[in-house]
């Protein structure tokens, strides 16, 4: 094994190494110049996470010699096996890196212009003699690619940055965003941080109102370009396509084959006896994907089958790679499987998840005493209290609301849709839920109606409701702990208006089930021996009997809840355990079958993901905000969505234009449903700025409940 004396220290701390290749040799680049990129050179970086595992990436400049790249690939095979061979290998390209990659630079990647071969070095300096112009490209990965000092370069859509040396202007297009202003001025504050040590001062410059100095470095002031759309943005709907293909022998002459045309993908099509290319080319990405048992050749020939893959497929050469060895595959990979499973983990309803070796979120076991102190606990259980606060339920009928008996309150029927307004107080305030539970059987009127009468209620009440829009058997716990004690009972069918009942099965099935914050739910499903599951409970009911039957896993709870579902059907039931049923509880479901028998995991959580939804340009452009997002991050002028794998928010920034207030639902729809693992009918939950549960912010560390009582631009610019 070659190994070189750079790496040595390598991936030892948790953290960021940058370096350079030199005269086709390795180079470290200084901390404070990381971020900084010569458009005439390559690059290796590697990123350790405290678990520890690793990440490896070449980064390639546009203008970099094929000798260059080749070294950079060889220095990333020679590192990963060092490593040995756990790494996850991404090759990186100007101007399309990968949101892993962004999201090591807070504050922006900086293009510079030159390398190397023109004598261009990483030095910090106070050198005062700069003198350059920045473009400011990007909302949520922000680029500054450095371009000919001239108003010719200029547009009025975006920021750019006038680097003097001693003193930065930052200017502002007439047509450019607040939240582009903002990013911008992350990247002067980080010029005159890092690169000058502190010495520069910074200018915020409006079109129209540049300083003299400004003026002398440029020259006479020429008419401005208009701004520029964004037209490499990539629609969702490419999001569902990927290929699968099989490599063989990638160390002789590479065969592909074929595996499966089209996500989702099962898990089971991956022998370890293999590698694999998963071909998401219409986003412009692949995965190549290492069997711990393929041969030693092929595994390290990950990376240039890739490359060999591009090439033959005629992809653009921007077109991203990652290499992933079993184990450490990202959620961006994951996602293409619909029933994707980690090592030590089980399937079966409860959809339990672990994150492989990069855990970043600790499991928080419930409690609800410390709902308000412990916002990560409230965050990954979803409740914002203990569910005690007040209830009024309403059925929606022709079009209006109907309040439904509180007798009944619980009782949820698939022919119907309901209003349910929840009202608690956090501090002395008085905060609103309306949750509108949408049946699987209501007609189409009365889900418009449900949409219609949920928005009067919203307005009614001053717009502060958080609304949270769930489908049936999609309930979350917050939901389902309402009733207090008692078990949420959703009927398959039918309404619960009177003389308006249907007819109900002469045999019925019902699953009961404990979510993680311990509320219960009775949901009927089909009559089948196919839906038992060993770690539930479940009452059938038949023309002539009432059986409880207990899985082997189930819980204390999930019994006492089997009371309330006896108590609603009627009649007296008896109690059957797992594995000593009678003659009689199987034929009344058709006669034995296989069912669910594994025992859940805990549920261990994904980590979370924060998308910026747009359709200024008149189609739907969902962009990912890189790396661990924080408040920050939401951007007061657009819709965020923010998945959680079994939840995903629906964030109203308070300057968002009404296209996108009224089509985020949609957007919210669509992603969910362009998911290429499937996620169909998960709970959406709308949320306005200002008026966040903590069942949101417990997704962002450190939240400031004042934050929003400043406008950001004037928060940044004192820092100026």
């Amino acid at each position: 094994m070659v190994s070189h004396k750079e790496f040595v220290g390598a991936g030892k701390e948790p953290g960021l190494q940058v370096w350079r290749i030199e005269n086709l040799d390795l180079k470290p680049v200084p901390k404070a110049l990381q971020g900084s990129f010569y458009t005439g050179d390559a690059y290796l970086l590697l990123f350790t996470t405290s678990a520890p595992s690793h990440n490896i990436h070449m980064w390639l400049g546009d203008e970099c010699s094929q000798d260059e790249s080749g070294a950079a690939a060889i220095f990333a095979t020679q590192l990963d096996d060092f490593l040995g061979g756990g790494p996850v290998q991404f090759r990186e390209v100007q101007n399309s890196e990968s949101n892993t990659f962004v999201g090591y630079f807070k504050s922006g990647i900086k293009y510079q212009k030159g390398g190397v071969a023109s004598g261009f070095q990483h030095v910090v300096t106070n050198d005062m003699n700069v003198k350059r112009l920045l473009h400011i490209k990007g909302r949520r990965a922000i680029r500054a690619t450095e371009v000919d000092m001239s108003w010719a370069s200029f547009n009025k859509g975006d920021c750019f940055i006038v680097d003097l040396g001693k003193d930065v202007y930052q200017w502002c297009g007439s047509e450019c965003n607040r939240f582009e202003r903002l990013k911008a001025s992350g990247v002067a504050i980080d010029i005159r941080d890092n690169e000058r040590n502190g010495r520069a001062k910074l200018h915020m410059v409006e079109e129209g109102d540049e300083p003299a100095e400004m003026i002398q470095a440029l020259g006479p002031k020429s008419t401005i370009a208009p701004s520029t759309p964004d037209d490499n943005k990539v629609d969702t709907a490419n999001r569902k396509k990927g290929a699968l293909y099989m490599i063989s022998d990638a160390s002789g002459s590479m065969k592909v084959s074929s595996v499966a045309p089209s996500s989702p993908f099962k898990q089971a099509m991956l022998s370890p006896e293999e590698c694999y290319i998963l071909d998401n080319g219409t986003d412009n990405s692949i995965f190549v994907w290492k069997g711990p048992k393929a041969n030693m050749s092929e595994r390290k020939a990950a990376m240039s089958a890739g490359q060999q893959f591009i090439k033959d497929k005629g992809y653009s050469k921007r077109t991203q790679i990652q290499v992933l060895p079993a184990g450490a595959e990202t959620t961006l990979f994951k996602q293409f499987f619909s029933d994707w499973k980690d090592k030590d983990e089980t399937t079966g309803p409860s959809k339990a998840y672990s994150i492989g070796r990069i855990a970043k979120v600790k499991q928080v076991p419930f409690d609800a005493s410390t709902l308000h102190s412990d916002k990560a606990m409230a965050a990954q259980h979803g409740m914002v209290d203990d569910g005690k606060g007040k209830v009024q339920i309403w059925r929606v009928e022709n079009g209006d609301r109907v309040p439904v008996d509180q007798s009944t309150y619980g009782q949820f029927y698939g022919g119907d849709c309901y209003l349910i307004l929840y009202s608690y107080r956090q501090g002395s305030r008085e905060q609103h839920i309306i949750y509108t539970w949408q049946g699987l059987k209501c007609t189409q009127d009365e889900l418009a109606a449900s949409a219609f009468l949920t928005v009067k209620l919203d307005d009614s009440m001053g717009g502060s409701p958080v609304q949270v829009r769930v489908t049936q058997g999609q309930e979350p716990p917050h939901l389902m702990s309402l009733f207090q004690g008692k078990p949420m009972i959703i009927h398959s069918g039918g309404t619960s208006r009177k003389g308006g009942q249907v007819q109900a099965a002469n045999t019925r099935l019902f699953h009961i089930r404990q979510s993680s914050s311990r509320a219960t739910r009775a949901v009927e499903v089909e009559a089948s021996a196919s839906n038992l599951n060993t770690n539930d409970v479940f009452v059938l009911k038949s023309p002539s009997a009432l059986f409880v039957w207990r899985g082997v896993g189930a819980s204390e709870e999930e019994m006492a809840a089997a009371k309330h579902v006896v108590d609603s059907l009627g009649g007296s039931s008896s109690q059957v355990s797992e594995g000593k049923e009678p003659a009689d509880f199987w034929s009344a479901l058709g006669g034995k079958k296989d069912y669910q028998t594994s025992k859940s995991l805990q549920n261990v959580v994904k980590p979370p993901r924060l998308f910026g939804c747009s359709n200024k340009t008149g189609r739907l452009i969902v962009e990912e905000v890189p790396g661990d997002f924080t408040q920050s991050d939401l951007a007061t002028d657009d819709v965020m969505l923010l998945d959680t794998w079994d939840q995903v928010f629906l964030w109203v920034g308070k300057d968002a234009n009404a296209e996108e207030t009224t089509g985020a639902p949609k957007i919210a729809k669509d992603y969910v449903d362009s998911d290429p693992s499937g996620r169909r009918g998960l709970p959406i939950t709308t949320i306005k700025q200002g008026a966040e549960p903590p069942t949101f912010i417990g997704w962002f560390q450190a939240w400031d409940l004042k934050m929003w009582e400043t406008d950001p631009l004037d928060r940044i610019r004192a820092r100026f």
